[in-house]
């Protein structure tokens, strides 16, 4: 069995190599000449350059492969071009590279996002048969990528995974979060109760992982979580328990935070590197529901999560601190 990864330099691509390769699979990793190989040092993989932007690089990355696990993706960038063109287009590039240079086309996961369904706007949890909503130009990207994959849903065996916000070790997302509670400092969005669904980085690649085994898919979109529904303001008291601290709630309010996302797309121009903070991250931000529904991934999957916020947590600070980022 061989399998191309795609953004396995990243924090859930890392993970999920691991995962392949104990597992006894060759790994090839479509790599670009600036990624940054520092999660797979040491690992037995295949290193093809590539880049998703690209179709014609793509041919060698594709040939004689059985599975393709598809996560590379912008999450930041400059001008909101860039999402659509690798997030959107670089997803139908590869498509059409297994199609064309695959003697027998390969089994295909795509790794999208919640982002790419939008929030939750009954109150309930979001199903895969909900309208999708994005609200910002990374989850209009990601819509754009399941919609394209989903046009040759019938020249190959896909499956389009939505999993929630996901942290872990490697995670610097989530890490920001880290490093203001250690400062004892737990940031909220004044004003509103948010609730969101969260998903750990293991079961992330466990979804793939049983997504790749799946003898005949038909059904493609799959959300991911670890079935818990959460307060925002209880996420902070998890980790700052787990820190063993007392962090001080302090409400931020919208304006403030829009005006952080306004002065860092303003000093992008100048930069060249993408805003800390940018406008659709803020309108992903306030939202007031990202919570949905992974039943149908626990049936047709046999996903079953299996770590929980405290646990999750635990381990996430241990390997920041082990690794002296906090």
């Amino acid at each position: 069995m061989k399998a191309l990864v795609t953004g396995g330099t990243g924090f859930i691509g890392s993970h999920l190599i691991e995962a392949l390769l104990q597992r006894g699979v060759e790994v090839r990793c479509l790599l670009r000449k600036t990624s940054d190989l520092k999660w797979l040092k040491g690992l037995p993989i295949e290193r093809v350059l590539g880049d998703c932007r690209n179709k014609g690089s793509l041919r060698e990355a594709v040939r004689g492969v059985d599975q393709v696990f598809h996560l590379a993706g912008v999450t930041k960038a400059v001008e909101e071009k860039t999402y659509f063109e690798v997030n959107g287009h670089g997803t139908d590039n590869l498509i059409h590279a297994c199609l064309e240079h695959s003697s027998t086309p390969p089994r295909f996961i795509y790794l999208s996002s919640q982002a790419a369904a939008g929030p939750c706007r009954n109150g309930g949890r979001k199903c895969e048969s909900d309208r999708c909503e994005p609200v910002s130009a990374y989850g209009q990207s990601k819509r754009m990528g399941e919609e394209l994959a989903m046009e040759h849903a019938g020249e190959l065996p896909l499956l389009i995974l939505r999993p929630s916000a996901v942290y872990g070790p490697r995670d610097r997302d989530i890490y920001a979060f880290f490093k203001l509670l250690s400062r004892r400092i737990n940031l909220r969005l004044s004003g509103q109760d948010q609730h969101i669904s969260l998903c750990y980085v293991q079961d992330v690649v466990q979804a793939m992982l049983l997504a790749a085994g799946v003898q005949e898919p038909r059904e493609q979109i799959f959300f991911l979580s670890d079935g818990h529904d959460y307060r925002m303001e209880d996420i902070g008291d998890v980790f700052a328990t787990t820190m063993g601290i007392r962090a001080f709630s302090v409400p931020v309010p919208v304006w403030a935070i829009s005006g952080v996302a306004s002065c860092s797309h303003f000093l992008s121009k100048f930069t060249g590197k993408p805003p800390l903070l940018s406008k659709g991250k803020v309108e992903e931000m306030i939202q007031r529901n990202w919570v949905c529904d992974i039943t149908k991934a626990r049936t047709l999957l046999g996903f079953n999560p299996c770590v929980q916020l405290a646990d999750g947590a635990k381990m996430t600070f241990d390997w920041y601190r082990k690794e002296k980022w906090l």
